[in-house]
């Protein structure tokens, strides 16, 4: 375990080994949320247009419910398609990946494309990827592999972060409705209510095979943005066998406001009672209850797990078009 040296942003994706060279991509599976319209859905009509006329055959596959686009990743065949595309936010993203790790663990991996339709957009932002549907056909068509390492927080992949206290509680609580209507906003309107309202939960948190210690919140990263563009862990990398643990040990209303504002002000970095530490396990304790009484867990947007919790690497490596 060692303690992460806090620096300034860096380029998000580094350069791998040749496992990152270029596929033909010939047949594509999109899996799109239909809930994100105007912009968003004329984006993805203009992406597979595009794609389309580069001769790549397009199949799209909308999600109805919950799972769906994960049982969609699952069920699609290596030998009828070259490449599963995301179409949708990060949680939309995150149950393809779910689906995808079946191919992966098997030792067949499929590749991940993505169609940037949420409201945060942050494993696009990691992976470098616009929104101009030019240069989203561009990367999605050429083939060009990043390898990305997930996590996993009791058996469910994430490729961004995991956290426990109070993000996990504003993402558990915040109101999809209003969300669809206000965007980025609706997290902040939570974000005040849980700070107004919540309990001051402590955790137990262990490190590798560290003492336990008492924490007020915990993000785990695989990236160095966290919640659009905000940066957390400036060293976290998606493409590096590494968790980022971010230790919040200050519990109270004060405290939880200061690191609010230490994230969304770029402060965070020079707080003498923030820390950055490299794992590859963290075990995490909270508060008397179990099942779905027990705090929840946030992993990519949405509550992945619930308390307690152990987080490690997933073993297996993800191609994603990024080129």
């Amino acid at each position: 375990m060692r303690d992460t040296v806090l620096v300034g942003e860096n380029p998000a994706v580094g350069t791998g080994s040749g496992e990152d060279a270029a596929i033909d991509v010939r047949r594509l599976l999109v899996i799109h949320n239909p809930t994100a319209g105007g912009r968003r859905a004329r984006r993805l009509r203009a992406v597979v247009a595009r794609l389309e006329a580069r001769g790549i055959g397009v199949t799209v596959r909308p999600t109805g419910r919950r799972g769906d686009a994960e049982a969609f990743a699952r069920a699609a065949d290596p030998a009828e398609v070259d490449a599963v595309v995301a179409a949708g936010g990060d949680g939309t993203i995150n149950e393809v990946i779910n689906g995808l790790a079946t191919h992966a663990e098997a030792g067949k991996p499929l590749p991940l494309g993505i169609v940037p339709m949420g409201t945060a957009n942050v494993l696009a932002a990691e992976l470098g990827l616009t929104m101009d549907a030019d240069r989203i056909a561009a990367a999605i068509a050429g083939g060009k592999r990043t390898m990305i390492w997930p996590a996993q927080a009791n058996g469910r992949v994430f490729s961004l972060m995991a956290g426990v206290g109070l993000d996990a509680r504003v993402v558990e609580r915040v109101d999809p409705r209003v969300k669809r209507l206000i965007g980025k906003g609706a997290y902040v309107a939570e974000t005040l209510v849980q700070l107004a309202t919540r309990p001051d939960h402590r955790y137990r948190v262990i490190l590798d095979d560290g003492e336990a210690q008492e924490l007020a919140s915990v993000i785990v990263a695989k990236g160095h943005f966290y919640g659009g563009r905000f940066i957390c862990a400036p060293d976290a990398r998606l493409t590096e066998p590494e968790l980022h643990v971010c230790l919040f040990p200050r519990g109270g209303r004060l405290n939880a406001l200061r690191y609010v504002w230490g994230v969304t002000a770029g402060r965070l970095a020079r707080f003498p009672d923030y820390r950055v530490v490299t794992v590859r396990r963290v075990r995490i304790e909270g508060p008397a209850g179990d099942g779905l009484f027990a705090d929840a867990v946030q992993g990519d947007g949405d509550v992945l797990a619930r308390l307690p919790v152990e987080i490690t690497l997933a073993g297996w490596r993800l191609p994603v078009l990024a080129g």
